[in-house]
């Protein structure tokens, strides 16, 4: 199975935010490539992912892998409106790259995750060798996704605590970092109810 540029953007609305037809096509292809290679090789449904956990690192909570990488968007969005609204200088900030890097930041877990035999989400072999980063950054490049983007993937993880991110790829790590860290509280919180 093949998915295009509106399957795509039926598990992620933001895509359409893309002004650029080639960049929201280019994103898609990515989505498509994880999705129909992910799962050590089986690939996923969208009702599988859509029921992925945003993180296996928080325990059992409620929030979702697809919830999390639309939360994300949401909050690059609005924190680039905010910026630019705020400062009277300048904030060169490509919204279309904003988008795209934040759609594929995570692009690599769908390859990072598997399923048991007992069909419950685990880090499988290939997630044990190469981080969601690394694989996301090479369908990127594979699909001549900008490098502007690839960096968001490249950095957005404590990968990128040893470069300069550009000023997207801030915007994005943090957002990521919110989700994460609630989640993480949330999963505490639960643990001990």
């Amino acid at each position: 199975m093949s998915y295009g540029v509106s399957d795509i953007a039926g598990l992620f609305p933001s895509l359409m935010d893309i002004r650029c037809e080639t960049l929201r096509a280019k994103v898609a292809a990515v989505w498509n490539e994880a999705i129909t290679t992910g799962c050590g090789g089986k690939g996923w449904t969208f009702d599988e992912l859509r029921a992925v956990k945003f993180t296996l690192l928080a325990g059992d909570i409620e929030m979702t892998f697809i919830e999390h990488l639309n939360s994300c968007v949401r909050q690059c969005i609005a924190i680039a409106d905010v910026l630019e609204s705020a400062f009277t200088c300048e904030i060169p900030i490509d919204r279309d790259i904003l988008i795209a890097g934040a759609l594929l930041a995570d692009c690599g877990k769908p390859l990072e995750f598997d399923k048991d035999e007992d069909g419950t989400i685990i880090k499988g072999t290939f997630g044990e060798a190469l981080r969601h980063p690394f694989s996301g950054v090479a369908m990127a490049y594979k699909h001549g996704v900008p490098p502007e983007a690839m960096h968001m993937i490249a950095t957005h993880s404590h990968e990128g605590e040893k470069v300069q991110r550009s000023i997207e790829s801030i915007i994005f790590h943090h957002a990521d970092f919110v989700d994460f860290d609630i989640a993480k509280l949330l999963g505490k919180m639960a643990a001990q109810a």
